[in-house]
């Protein structure tokens, strides 16, 4: 229940203050660019200084409990990605709870994955994997950031697509996705799913095979590889999307602002062509239909975990 509420006069002269984009995973990741480059925008927009502050930790856990217990005045704000909605069915005993302590406020981008092997596993399409992995008896490796995560539930959910049951190789505590995707270099996993960026350099060496993006269209950074639909599981769409959050209690007329803001910020021509030039579809929705939209990507990852027989940590 939320106690109290800030007064009228505060909330349509808000922001008065520097406001803050906690994000979960460091410098250089996703989150971090989009926040920083909306940052400025709402920077212009406000005539108040927003900038991102990187927390990561704790599994990109500390970020999302630092803000859950952050004042509800919209001064303090997560920026994340779709693990955020994950994790409410994913893992248990969080410092906070995904859905009850956070508003969601507003989409920013999504984009897709990209589906790599590496070169020790002989493949060069995604129809050769599923071949591979159904002849192998041992059967084939995956790599993931963790259980419940964008990267896990993207390839269960292409597992059982497909009909194959490969063998899921959880990272260490202190793995982040550059980690986990050198494993699949060195061929100590067979497979995974990786954000674009992370991936490019190797796939630019050949170290890596592409076998397919997980949106419904072709990413603009790697145009000559099918999505995994293309490629043959019909349907499969997975794509990895980043939001904001504030603090449960935040004011409604605080959070109408934001979400208001947020999405004339997007949509602004420049940093709308700057995103998509980067491989980023910018998203659209009000603030009833996001809040709709992450309940919706939690019942999503329950059900993934489900079908692949995970219980919830």
């Amino acid at each position: 229940m939320c106690a109290g509420s800030a007064g009228g006069s505060s909330t349509q002269r808000y922001p008065l203050a520097p406001v803050r984009l906690i994000e979960p995973f460091g410098p250089g990741g996703g989150p971090d660019v989009v926040g920083r480059a909306l940052a400025q925008r709402l920077s212009e927009r406000w005539g108040q200084p927003v900038g991102v502050v990187n927390h990561p930790g704790a599994g990109a856990t500390a970020a999302p409990a630092l803000v859950a217990k952050a004042p509800a005045d919209g001064y303090t704000l997560l920026v994340s990605t779709s693990g955020h909605a994950y994790s409410a069915a994913a893992a248990s005993g969080l410092p906070f709870d995904p859905l009850r302590d956070f508003v969601a406020v507003s989409p920013l981008t999504s984009q897709g994955y990209v589906l790599v092997a590496g070169k020790p596993v002989a493949v060069r399409t995604l129809a050769e994997l599923i071949a591979k992995q159904k002849a192998n008896r041992d059967g084939l490796t995956f790599g993931s950031t963790g259980v419940g995560t964008g990267t896990h539930l993207g390839t269960e959910k292409l597992n059982h697509a497909a009909g194959i049951q490969a063998v899921h190789v959880p990272p260490s505590p202190v793995d982040a996705i550059s980690n986990v995707i050198a494993r699949v270099v060195e061929g100590e996993v067979d497979y995974a799913m990786s954000p674009i960026s992370i991936a490019a350099p190797y796939l630019s060496d050949g170290e890596l095979v592409a076998l397919g993006v997980s949106s419904a269209c072709r990413s603009p950074l790697l145009p000559n590889v099918p999505t995994i639909s293309e490629a043959g599981i019909a349907g499969y769409e997975f794509p990895i999307w980043y939001g904001i959050w504030a603090p449960a209690c935040t004011p409604p007329g605080i959070v109408n602002k934001l979400a208001k803001d947020i999405t004339a910020a997007i949509a602004a021509p420049d940093l709308y062509h700057w995103l998509t030039e980067h491989g980023a579809e910018p998203v659209s929705m009000s603030q009833q239909e996001f809040t709709r939209f992450v309940l919706d990507e939690s019942r999503r990852a329950a059900q993934i975990l489900y079908d692949a027989g995970i219980e919830q940590t």
